[in-house]
């Protein structure tokens, strides 16, 4: 299962256990049980701390557990975890076995006080870059509080579950046998919807900062960039964001951010995280914007946070991006998480052999064809105007798959499904006025982006397609505010542009600084 190199470097992680570990299997005589059991044999052989177990007797076959020996374990894998879940397995190894996880103090006491009994269920699939966040917050939950315990549940092993539970997007998770959340969660969001008391503290110790030198709204590479930047000038510096990395969270492949040649957007996203926790910022994750107090005469700009939080700054650079566009027809909204989807790389494995639609001919929608070509059964593209948008070789490529058709001058007009999930889509030919209607069970979105700029409507000045006004030095309408990145009427919304432009705002904001 594992190559030399992987070998040796996980036998080093392991050096690090300061007790004891136990691995207990429930096979079968399946081939995956097969795969299953040689990895754990040869986990087991890197470490004496390590020991292996073949008489589980678990729900759910293939699956194995990791305790300590004599105590009923509170973490287990169904599935093998390879791909992007390895990482997952190695954390849930440390960390059963003593190694302190990279969290935040404060945030295990949380962790450790949660009152009851919480059993979660977490649905992957191994292709999905958004699920080892979830896998791994949950897991650590587990290690940290006696009263949790979590699953990591391959889908495409248990696809007879996956059906049954109505399960169309991952990660999809589910506390105590009710669906609990579904998509990208970070440990402090999962942590604050059970716990109801974690918001109001968090928002009570945000309250209580002192003034910045500059707020930067937005953790994406504008607002990354603009962070360092503020800060090796030396003047105090914090980051509201929603969830750090922000859409570029949601971006598998990245083959033009320049002198990097190949990475993806959970790396990069990671990269810039711990660039910036490298200079003296005050990062406040999982908080959103809801309002923009505009400073009076020599005061502060103030910002008001959904939590009920508030801060203060001399500056502000709005960097809050954009997210995707949706189609905004009948059926969208109910089917979404079932059947409809906005992420190829995370959701397609659930459509293996089956028919969905990809809406959106520009590269996005080219791309994520292509890329589901190759494990569904049919892939159908519809495109609004009369040819594609996308780059001549992407064009070439779709063009050259037997399993993929494409419509042009198709308007979607309703996302049909039986109550539970997608059976349809039904579109308008542009060309003969004729309704249609194609029988498949996904929908994957692709057209394009919106500005997260609702918030600010009526504080300073939008562009008619809701993006923030600014010059040459990323200066809005309102003096000492400035923006950055996709959120601004800057154009081409690329990660090397949203890059300079949180730059070029940082350096902005500093120079309002010194001259006022």
């Amino acid at each position: 299962m594992l190559d030399a190199n992987i070998k040796t470097q996980l036998a080093a992680y392991l050096e690090k256990l300061q007790r004891p570990i136990e691995l207990v299997a429930t096979l079968d005589s399946g081939e995956s049980s097969r795969e299953m059991l040689a990895l754990l044999q040869e986990i087991a052989a890197l470490s004496a701390q390590v020991t292996l177990r073949e008489d589980g007797k678990a729900a759910r076959s293939p699956s194995f557990a990791v305790g300590l020996p004599g105590e009923k374990a509170r973490i287990s894998f169904a599935g093998i975890p390879m791909g992007h879940e390895f990482t997952s397995l190695i954390l849930a190894l440390l960390q059963v076995g003593g190694h302190p996880p990279k969290v935040d103090a404060s945030v295990l006491e949380g962790i450790r006080a949660i009152p009851g009994e919480f059993h979660f269920e977490t649905f992957i699939s191994l292709s999905c870059h958004n699920c080892p966040d979830v896998v791994q917050a949950l897991n650590l939950m587990a290690v940290s509080n006696p009263g949790i315990s979590h699953q990591m549940i391959d889908g495409a092993l248990f696809q007879d579950e996956v059906s049954a539970r109505q399960i169309m997007g991952v990660p999809t998770v589910f506390l105590n046998g009710t669906q609990f959340g579904q998509g990208r969660m970070a440990l402090e969001e999962i942590v604050a919807k059970i716990d109801s008391g974690a918001t109001q503290r968090a928002a009570e110790k945000i309250s209580a900062r002192d003034p910045f030198d500059v707020l930067i709204v937005g953790g994406g590479p504008a607002g990354a960039a603009a962070a360092i930047y503020a800060a090796r000038k030396g003047i105090r510096t914090g980051v509201v964001s929603e969830r750090f990395g922000g859409q570029v969270l949601d971006t598998l492949a990245i083959e033009n951010f320049i002198s990097v040649k190949a990475t993806d957007g959970p790396k990069l996203a990671a990269g810039l995280e711990e660039h910036v926790r490298e200079y003296d910022v005050d990062i406040m994750d999982l908080q959103r914007a809801e309002a923009l107090l505009p400073a009076t005469a020599g005061g502060l700009t103030e910002l008001r946070l959904a939590s009920g939080a508030t801060l203060h700054s001399k500056t502000v650079i709005l960097a809050t991006g954009a997210r995707w566009r949706e189609i905004n027809v009948p059926g969208e909204k109910e089917y979404r998480g079932h059947g409809v989807a906005y992420c190829p790389h995370c959701d397609g494995p659930l459509f293996k052999g089956k028919h969905v639609a990809v809406i959106g001919g520009g590269n996005s929608g080219v791309e994520a064809a292509i890329d589901l070509a190759g494990i569904v059964g049919h892939v159908t593209l519809l495109e609004f105007e009369a040819s594609l948008r996308a780059d001549a070789v992407l064009q070439k490529k779709l063009l050259s798959l037997g399993n993929v058709d494409v419509i042009t001058e198709a308007l979607t007009t309703e996302v049909s499904g039986d109550g539970q999930k997608v059976d349809g889509l039904l579109y308008t030919d542009r060309a003969s006025g004729e309704k249609r209607r194609l029988e498949l069970a996904g929908v994957f979105v692709q057209i394009g982006l919106l500005p997260n700029s609702e918030w600010l409507k009526g504080t300073l000045e939008l562009s008619p397609h809701g993006e923030i006004e600014i010059d040459a030095r990323c200066a809005t309408s309102l003096p000492g505010v400035f923006a950055a990145g996709d959120v601004t009427t800057v154009p081409y919304k690329q990660i090397v542009i949203a890059m300079g432009e949180g730059t070029k705002a940082a350096l902005s904001a500093f120079d309002h600084l010194i001259r006022s």
